[in-house]
């Protein structure tokens, strides 16, 4: 995969990905990552890329040329023509492990960062393919966004963790977040780990497992349930231990 990101600041990228597993992945090839400087395209002497709004708003708007030439220089430099090109914006769709799984088969990304009070909308219009939110707050700008969903995908890619079943496993993949999880020792502080985790009884540890995922959920995100479709034992599960039938909804 290949991704390149459209931003005012790239020390704020480089820097966020000096360390830990998804900057290690990029530096050994799980994923090509380029910078383009929206800086690099300004159309004037001062270096601007941005302008008051028409209609005399308040702050300053990201002008559309810049932006578009950077995703031009994106665009040439992306290894597929199939380029989606992505704005991270509060307005965009809410970021969501399904989104993140259907992006990581993508085979080029172009993020672009916003800045200021927004972009000139004739940008969003002729560029952008899709808009993403990490949720209903705003940001200073869109380079955490867009280190989040770089994060995102990029530990979905083969290679990327150490154990490649730990993506596997992580919350919100089918609609269920992950349950409790112990190391040693095996009392702290008076509170023991639960004894099926320690009897080597793979098939009652799954169960253990998948069982907790169900109650942590119901429990704390009872939305992501009305997407699942449960199978009969975790229906009977649901039963026993909430007093409540699944399909009453939640």
């Amino acid at each position: 995969m290949w991704m390149g990101v459209v931003t005012t600041m790239p020390g704020v990228i480089e820097a966020a990905l000096s360390e830990g597993v998804i900057g290690r992945a990029a530096d050994q090839g799980v994923f090509d990552l380029e910078l383009f400087n929206v800086r690099d395209h300004a159309q004037d002497k001062y270096g601007s890329i941005d302008d008051r709004p028409f209609g005399g708003a308040p702050g300053m708007l990201m002008m559309a040329e810049p932006l578009a030439a950077s995703v031009d220089q994106a665009l040439a430099r992306a290894p597929d023509m199939q380029t989606t090109t992505i704005f991270l914006s509060p307005q965009g769709e809410t970021l969501t492990e399904s989104t993140v799984v259907d992006l990581a088969s993508e085979s080029a990304l172009i993020l672009v960062c916003g800045r200021y009070e927004g972009v000139d909308e004739r940008f969003v219009e002729q560029y952008v393919d899709r808009e993403i939110s990490i949720g209903d707050y705003v940001v200073s700008g869109g380079e955490l966004p867009a280190l989040i969903l770089i994060d995102a995908i990029g530990r979905t890619l083969d290679g990327t963790l150490g154990n490649d079943a730990s993506a596997v496993d992580d919350s919100f993949r089918d609609n269920l977040l992950e349950g409790p999880q112990f190391t040693r020792p095996r009392s702290w502080r008076g509170r023991a780990v639960p004894d099926v985790l320690t009897s080597g009884n793979h098939a009652a540890i799954a169960q253990w497992r998948r069982d907790q995922a169900l109650l942590r959920t119901w429990q704390r995100r009872p939305d992501l349930l009305t997407q699942r479709r449960f199978s009969d034992a975790e229906k009977a599960w649901i039963r026993r231990h909430t007093h409540k039938n699944p399909q009453d909804g939640v």
